[in-house]
C-alpha cells in the first residue's frame, strides 16, 4: 500500500489512525499548496475529487476519503479495534464520527477555507462569502460546547474506547488551532480531552 499524504487535518487523521493501529505504509508527498491534487496526474489516476489524502492499494485501487480509508484498514490491518469490536461498538464509533464530521469538522473547515484560506481555495472550489464563513465557525464553535458537556465523566468520545471518532475530532481541532479557531475557553472537558489524546504517541504522526 501507498498513502498518498499532504498537509491540513484530514492527512493528519489517516497518519495518526496508521500509527494507532501499528502500521507501516510508505508515504508519497503530494504539493498540495502549490496544487498538485488538482492537476493530472493525481485528479485523473490517483482521486478525481482532487482531495488529499488517498490510500493506493496493492492491486493499484485507489481509496480516498477518510473515513473509507481508516474503515478499510480497520478490516484488513491489525492492531486495536479503533472503530469497534462489535456491531455495537462499530456503530456508535460510525455515529460519534458522523456527528463530529458534519457538526464541527465541516463548518470549521469551510470557515477557514472562506476566510484566511481564501487566497488558496478560491480557484480551486466554491466558497461561501466573508459573511458565512463567519457564521460557519460560530456553529462549529456552538457544537464543540455541546460535545463538551456530553464529555463530562467520560475519558474519550465513545466512553472508555479511543476511536476514530477522537482521532477525528483532535485532527481538526489541532488544526484549528493554528488558523484562528481555537477551543473554547468554556470548553473545558474538551480542553482535557485534547490533552489526552495529544499525549497518545499517534498524535505527532
Amino acid at each position: 500500500m501507498k498513502l498518498y499524504n499532504s498537509v491540513g487535518p484530514n492527512p493528519h487523521v489517516v497518519r495518526m489512525f496508521i500509527a494507532e493501529k501499528g502500521l507501516d505504509i510508505p508515504k508519497h508527498e503530494v504539493d498540495l499548496m502549490g496544487g498538485e491534487n488538482r492537476r493530472p496526474p493525481f485528479n485523473s489516476t490517483v482521486n478525481v475529487a482532487g482531495q488529499l489524502p488517498a490510500l493506493e492499494l496493492d492491486n493499484g485501487k485507489t481509496i480516498s476519503e477518510i473515513t473509507a480509508i481508516c474503515e478499510y484498514l480497520e478490516e484488513v490491518g491489525s492492531g486495536p479495534a479503533l472503530i469497534g469490536a462489535t456491531p455495537e461498538e462499530r456503530a456508535e464509533t460510525r455515529m460519534w464520527v458522523r456527528r463530529i464530521d458534519l457538526n464541527i469538522c465541516e463548518p470549521m473547515a469551510n470557515g477557514f477555507r472562506a476566510a484566511e484560506g481564501r487566497a488558496l481555495f478560491a480557484n480551486r472550489i466554491k466558497l461561501v462569502g466573508s459573511d458565512g464563513a463567519k457564521e460557519l465557525k460560530e456553529i462549529a464553535r456552538d457544537r464543540l460546547i455541546w460535545l463538551d458537556g456530553l464529555l463530562a465523566g467520560r475519558t474519550w468520545v465513545a466512553g472508555e474506547r479511543f476511536t476514530l471518532a477522537d482521532i477525528l475530532l483532535f485532527g481538526f481541532l489541532a488544526f484549528g488551532a493554528q488558523v484562528g479557531q481555537p477551543i473554547p475557553d468554556e470548553a473545558g472537558n474538551i480542553r482535557a480531552w485534547f490533552e489526552r489524546t495529544k499525549a497518545r504517541p499517534s498524535a505527532a504522526a
